[in-house]
C-alpha cells in the first residue's frame, strides 16, 4: 500500500514491486528495480527515506526516521534480509544487512560491507567498506574475503530475478519516472 501523508507522496521509480500487505508512507523515494516484500513497513513521516535502484527489502523489515535529524538512505544495490530494523541510518551501495539485524541512528554501514544476522549496530556506529560486522553490539570483525565479497553482491542480484517472476504474474507496482533522478540529501547528511 502506497499512502500519502502531509501531502508526502512517495516517488516509486520503475519495475518496482512493492507488496501488497506492505506500507510505504510519506517523503520516500524508491529507484528502478527495487523490491520491497511482504509485511516491510517503510515510514518517511518525520523525514525523509531514500532507497536506491535495485534494493531489495526483505520480508518484515521496518524502516523508519528520526524527525528533523536522521533520514534513512540505502544507496543502490543494497540488500536488507527478513526481519530488520532501520532507523536514521546509512548504508552504502552494495551492503548486505543479515537477518534480525538492527542499525540505529547516525550509524553508516560501508560499500560492500557484510552484517551478520542478529546484529546491532549502535548510534553512530560506522562499518567501513568490504568488512564484516557482528554481535550485540556489533564490532568490525575483519576485512571480507573473496568469497564473502562474491555472496554480498550475489544478493541483490537474485532479488531483481525473484522480483522480476513475481512482476510476470502482474504482482507489480509501476510509476513514471519522476523526480527520482533528483534523488534528496540534506546538509550534514551527505551522499558519495
Amino acid at each position: 500500500m502506497i499512502e500519502t501523508y502531509k501531502n508526502m507522496t512517495p516517488k516509486i521509480g520503475n519495475r518496482v514491486l512493492i507488496a501488497p500487505d506492505s506500507i510505504v508512507l510519506g517523503d520516500v523515494t524508491i529507484g528502478d528495480d527495487a523490491s520491497i516484500w511482504f509485511q516491510c513497513i517503510v515510514r518517511g513521516d518525520v523525514n525523509w527515506i531514500e532507497i536506491g535502484s535495485r534494493v531489495n527489502i526483505q520480508d518484515k523489515c521496518c524502516l523508519h526516521v528520526t524527525v528533523e535529524k536522521w533520514p534513512l538512505l540505502l544507496e543502490d544495490e543494497v540488500s536488507i534480509a527478513h526481519n530488520v530494523m532501520l532507523h536514521g541510518c546509512t548504508v552504502r551501495k552494495g551492503a548486505l544487512i543479515g537477518m534480525s539485524t538492527t542499525i540505529m541512528d547516525g550509524a553508516e554501514v560501508g560499500e560492500g560491507c557484510l552484517v551478520a544476522a542478529g546484529s546491532l549496530l549502535r548510534e553512530g556506529f560506522v562499518a567501513p567498506p568490504h568488512t564484516l560486522v557482528a554481535g550485540w553490539p556489533a564490532v568490525v570483525k575483519k576485512e571480507l574475503n573473496p568469497e564473502q565479497r562474491e555472496l554480498t553482491a550475489s544478493i541483490w542480484q537474485r532479488y531483481v530475478k525473484y522480483k522480476d517472476a513475481y512482476a510476470q504474474e502482474g504482482r507489480i507496482v509501476s510509476f513514471a519516472q519522476s523526480n527520482i533522478d533528483q534523488l534528496r540529501y540534506s546538509p550534514g547528511f551527505p551522499r558519495n
